[in-house]
C-alpha cells in the first residue's frame, strides 16, 4: 500500500474539536476529502482545514482507503455499511451502531471483507490511563467517576447510556483487564425518563470495579482511583497523576509538549487506526471489543426498564 488515502464523514462538534486537528495534520497519510449532509457547513469547515469538500458519500468512498466517521449515532449503520461495502476501512465514534443487532451486522460485514473496523474509544489511548493499566498487578479495587455539571436530558436514558456512560464502562473494564461480572447497580431517572445517576459494581478476578456518573453533579470532573497492595493511584481529567505510597504522595507533572488531544487519547486513537490499516493489524478497539461494552450497557438499560 502506498500513501494511505484518508477521508472524514461528519463535520459536527466532536469532529471539529477532537478529530480534525489530528487527522488533518497528515504525516504518513493524505487527507483526500470530507463529506457531511450539511454542505454549507461542510464547505466552511473544509476550507478552514484546506481539505477538499466532497459532494456525496459514494464519491468520497471511491477516493479513500480509510475513513473516520463522526455522524449521529442513528446514522452509523447506514454510513459505515456503505463504506464497508465500498471496501473502505472505518474508524467510527462510539457506539458502533444504534442497536446491538446492527453493530453485530457491521462486525460481520467487516470480517467478511477483511477490513479494519475500529470504534473510537479514545480513553484507552490516554497516556495516563495506559500508565495506570500497568499498575494493575495486586489491585484490589478500581473506581471511575465521570460527572456532568448539568446535563440531564433532553435525551432518554438509553441514549445517555450509549452516548456517555458507555465510555465509563469500557474504560473501567479495560483497565481491569479481565472479564468482569456485574454484581449490582442502580440507575436513577427523572419523571421524563432522563438519566440522573448511575452506579454499578463489577467483580473482575480478585478486584472490584465501580463505575459512577451523575448528570447534575455541578462538576465536569473525571477521576479514576486504583487501590493496590501498597499504593493508591489517582488520575484526574486524564492529565493529573498522583500516587500515595508509604505515606508519601508524589505527583507527575504534565509534559509541556503534550497537547490536550494527546492527553485525552484522541491523537493516539487516530494514529492507532492509521497504523492498523497500514500494517493490516487488528485494532485494539475493534468492533468485537465495542460489542462487549455495548452489550453490557444494553443489559443495564433493559434491567432498569423492567423494574
Amino acid at each position: 500500500m502506498g500513501v494511505l488515502r484518508v477521508g472524514v464523514v461528519g463535520l459536527g462538534n466532536i469532529a471539529q474539536k477532537a478529530w480534525l486537528p489530528v487527522v488533518a495534520n497528515a504525516r504518513n497519510w493524505q487527507v483526500v476529502g470530507a463529506w457531511s449532509l450539511n454542505q454549507q457547513k461542510a464547505q466552511a469547515v473544509c476550507a478552514g482545514y484546506r481539505i477538499p469538500c466532497v459532494g456525496d458519500l459514494p464519491s468520497l468512498a471511491a477516493q479513500c482507503d480509510a475513513v473516520f466517521v463522526h455522524t449521529s449515532t442513528a446514522s452509523h449503520y447506514a454510513v459505515v455499511s456503505e463504506l464497508l461495502q465500498a471496501g473502505v476501512h472505518v474508524c467510527v465514534d462510539k457506539p458502533l451502531a444504534e442497536s446491538l443487532s446492527d453493530a453485530v451486522r457491521l462486525v460481520e460485514m467487516a470480517s467478511r471483507r477483511k477490513l479494519a473496523l475500529m470504534v473510537g474509544f479514545n480513553r484507552r489511548f490516554a497516556p495516563l490511563y495506559q500508565t495506570l493499566k500497568t499498575q494493575m498487578d495486586g489491585a484490589a479495587s478500581l473506581r471511575m467517576d465521570k460527572h456532568r455539571t448539568d446535563s440531564v436530558g433532553p435525551q432518554d436514558l438509553r441514549f445517555t447510556l450509549l452516548d456517555d456512560y458507555l465510555h465509563v464502562i469500557d474504560t473501567a473494564l479495560w483497565l481491569g483487564g479481565e472479564p468482569a461480572h456485574l454484581q449490582s447497580g442502580t440507575l436513577q431517572t427523572n419523571d421524563e425518563g432522563e438519566m440522573l445517576f448511575a452506579e454499578h459494581h463489577f467483580a473482575c478476578d480478585h478486584r472490584q470495579i465501580t463505575t459512577v456518573m451523575h448528570r447534575r453533579a455541578g462538576s465536569q470532573r473525571e477521576t479514576v482511583q486504583l487501590v493496590t497492595d501498597g499504593a493508591v493511584y489517582n488520575v484526574t481529567d486524564m492529565r493529573d497523576w498522583q500516587c500515595e505510597q508509604g505515606g508519601i504522595i508524589t505527583q507527575q507533572p504534565v509534559a509541556s509538549w503534550q497537547t490536550t488531544l494527546a492527553q485525552r487519547g484522541f491523537e493516539g486513537c487516530a494514529h492507532h487506526f492509521i497504523d492498523c490499516v497500514t500494517n493490516q493489524t487488528a485494532p485494539q478497539t475493534s468492533g468485537e471489543q465495542a460489542i462487549l461494552a455495548q452489550s453490557l450497557v444494553e443489559r443495564l438499560w433493559r434491567e432498569a426498564m423492567s423494574e
